[in-house]
């Protein structure tokens, strides 16, 4: 069967009239502001020009992004660039171009983790909302959410070793040390016990867009980062977050920097919610359920992600490029708003 001239044409075009998000992506998000980052990347590699030339950065850049708002692997990646003409479409390529494989999509985001990339690219684009007129408004809130990696079989020496702070790495062979997180670690949630790694962000309230983000491992409490995420230059001193954050110390933290607190209260036994206190935190959760938004957009595009990385270093690199990815996402369906 030949194909017509305009068929991959009208394709796309039916693609895009059914919801492809791409095309706006594509045309949204300042792309090549980025290149000057990203070309540290390639700056030492290339000691002749003999060979094959490496992919552009903003394309290697573009891919991560695809690859973090749909939760896809990295063979996944290079088949879905293969096989969709929305991803195509997207990376500039056409049906015969040179397609980076799954271990060029590697390599290219372990160089966002060799020269700590990956938080100047997420600031960058927060200077891009800011100058165009989305900068944090109306107060900000803070919140965690448990990013599971899987769990790793280790013996209960080992086990013991790593929460002391060591490695038990002497009696690892290297293919194994490879293969092992010693980073993550255990937590319980509403009875539940999880293993991985803990993404700690702050939104604003007017835009839901990500303003600050630290990573950690899934052990290290939510109130532990609580006045480190928190964002100086929104518009508004209040700030929101859930029970687990409320404490006397930072009530008081928060008053000596100036900053007005509603966070949920949290009936104790023998010490039950008053009614005005209930009603305090219902009226305080119609503000505070906002952040459960952003990650119920993250769920609804990319699934329940687990980490297939090992480490903190490349966890951080992972769940920055999703932060990213989710606030490039949320900024064109704002833009599209306002048409």
């Amino acid at each position: 069967m030949v194909n017509g001239f305009f068929d991959v044409e009208n394709r796309l075009d039916y693609l895009t009239a059914n919801g492809d998000i791409l095309p706006t992506l594509k045309n949204l998000i300042p792309w090549e502001d980025f290149r000057s980052e990203l070309e540290v990347i390639y700056d030492h590699e290339r000691k002749s020009n003999a060979g094959r030339r490496p992919f552009d950065v903003v394309m290697m850049f573009k891919i991560l992004i695809l690859q973090s708002l749909y939760n896809l692997s990295d063979d996944e990646m290079e088949y879905q660039i293969m096989d969709r003409l929305s991803f195509m479409r997207f990376l500039g390529l056409d049906l015969d171009s040179r397609v980076p494989d799954a271990k060029t999509i590697w390599l290219f985001r372990s160089k966002l983790e060799t020269f700590h990339l990956t938080r100047k690219l997420f600031d960058k684009f927060s200077e891009f909302l800011a100058s165009s007129g989305f900068e944090a408004r109306k107060g900000q809130i803070v919140d965690a959410t448990i990013v599971r990696v899987p769990i790793q079989r280790n013996t209960r020496k080992e086990n013991e070793a790593i929460k002391e702070g060591k490695s038990p790495v002497e009696n690892w062979s290297e293919a194994k040390k490879c293969q092992k997180d010693t980073d993550a670690r255990w937590t319980k949630k509403r009875g539940k016990n999880y293993f991985g790694y803990k993404n700690h962000v702050e939104v604003d309230v007017k835009h839901k867009l990500i303003r600050k983000y630290k990573v950690t491992d899934a052990s290290v409490h939510d109130s532990r980062v609580f006045e480190e995420i928190l964002d100086e230059t929104n518009t508004s001193r209040d700030v929101y977050a859930d029970s687990v954050y409320r404490s006397a110390e930072h009530e008081a933290e928060l008053k000596a920097l100036k900053f007005r607190a509603h966070l949920q209260r949290k009936g104790c036994r023998g010490r039950p919610l008053t009614s005005w206190e209930k009603q305090g935190n219902r009226t305080r959760s119609k503000t505070r359920s906002r952040i459960e938004h952003v990650f119920g957009a993250v769920v609804q595009r990319a699934g329940n992600v687990i980490l297939r990385t090992i480490g903190i270093k490349a966890a951080e690199v992972k769940l920055g490029l999703r932060n990213l990815a989710y606030n490039m996402d949320r900024y064109c369906t704002l833009m599209l708003q306002t048409v």
